[in-house]
């Protein structure tokens, strides 16, 4: 995701694109170039836009409905192979996680339904490189709007169908099991898409396999680690022994704590011990390439830092962990004097160690 960028907000959501769309958009202007001239190159490029619109609103649909129970989405990155919609966390309520997963394909339905009565009953596919007229790009563009539909209903988690199936699994076992349940299936599912996409020579049905297969694992391992997470607070899982730094030291002696620790990040403390931003190892490399080995910590070090107390929640803290911009958590006392941080590679760690232990 690192090579998306944003194109503005909506409805209190971030709306992103990836680099690599611009790509597909090039390939289906090519290819309706090479077929049909200048035209269809045009026509093809605005089919593709639209349905890629119509995707945006079945991410909204998930985000929208998601807000109703109190569950912010933190942004909607248009991708190749589809859009994809980060919630902080999907509702752990059965009933309520289907509402929020079959939110979107509703969303496509209705648009299926709207455009339907102006151009009539479309169900057929067709080339999206071929189409001649406009009464033909909004047939196909409602064709596809129901195949969408329905196609994100196939069990595959984390597809909107797989996540009605964690959340129907749910009802009768806990939801770690569920979600391992549903995850194999998607991961079965995966391996299926990419055999057919190997034989068709689809690459695009390729790039989904895969998507749905590392994306299954991700959730099976988010589920476990949430559960893990529960039994913590932030004082059990926060680094301790560190090697502190002044934002009036020079980088130099940085340079010289990084060679002697094993840090990769060094927390800045004030002469109270309160925090105020985090030297990470990048920022100092970059720094000393510019020949500011006599800079000062406190103009290279980033600012930008979350903060917990000791006892928040684990769970917690992995959320405001994806939240913070260096993957750092700091840990403060009743004071607000800085105790210790929580990187996402200790955390990480934590959780393996005790994953496999009781609930």
């Amino acid at each position: 995701m690192k090579w998306s960028f944003s194109i503005g907000r909506l409805f209190g959501s971030e709306l992103r694109i990836h680099a690599t769309f611009f790509l597909l958009l090039a390939w289906i202007g090519w290819e309706g170039y090479a077929r049909a001239g200048a035209h269809a190159a045009l026509m093809s490029v605005l089919f593709v836009l639209a349905l890629f619109a119509c995707v945006v609103a079945h991410e909204y649909g998930h985000a929208l409905t998601a807000r109703r129970y109190g569950i912010r989405t933190v942004d909607i990155t248009l991708l190749p192979i589809g859009g994809l919609a980060r919630l902080e966390r999907m509702p752990e309520q059965p009933l309520r996680e289907i509402t929020v997963a079959l939110a979107g394909p509703a969303v496509n339905v209705v648009i299926w339904a709207l455009l339907s009565l102006v151009t009539g009953p479309a169900t057929m596919l067709g080339d999206v490189t071929d189409i001649p007229g406009w009464r033909a790009f909004f047939a196909q563009l409602a064709a596809l709007n129901l195949f969408l539909a329905v196609f994100n209903m196939l069990p595959a988690f984390p597809m909107d169908g797989g996540r009605v199936l964690r959340a129907l699994l749910s009802i009768w076992t806990d939801r770690v099991r569920a979600t391992r349940i549903a995850a194999r299936a998607g991961q079965a599912v995966a391996v299926g898409f990419a055999l057919l996409g190997l034989f068709w020579g689809n690459v695009i049905l390729i790039l989904i396999a895969g998507f749905i297969f590392l994306a299954a694992n991700a959730e099976s391992n988010d589920a476990t680690a949430r559960r893990v997470s529960r039994r913590f607070r932030a004082r059990d899982a926060m680094i301790t022994e560190y090697e502190a730094l002044h934002p009036d030291d020079s980088l130099q002696l940085a340079a010289n704590s990084l060679i002697r620790t094993t840090q990769h990040e060094f927390p800045v403390l004030d002469g109270e011990g309160h925090i105020l931003g985090f030297l990470e190892r990048n920022a100092l490399f970059s720094a000393l390439d510019q020949g500011s080995a006599a800079q000062v910590v406190g103009a290279a070090m980033t600012r930008d830092i979350v903060t917990v107390p000791l006892d928040e929640g684990l769970e917690r803290v992995l959320e405001r962990l994806r939240d913070s911009p260096s993957g750092l958590v700091a840990v403060v006392g009743r004071n607000g004097r800085f105790k210790g941080y929580i990187s996402r590679e200790n955390i990480g760690e934590l959780l393996m160690v005790h994953r496999r232990g009781p609930d």
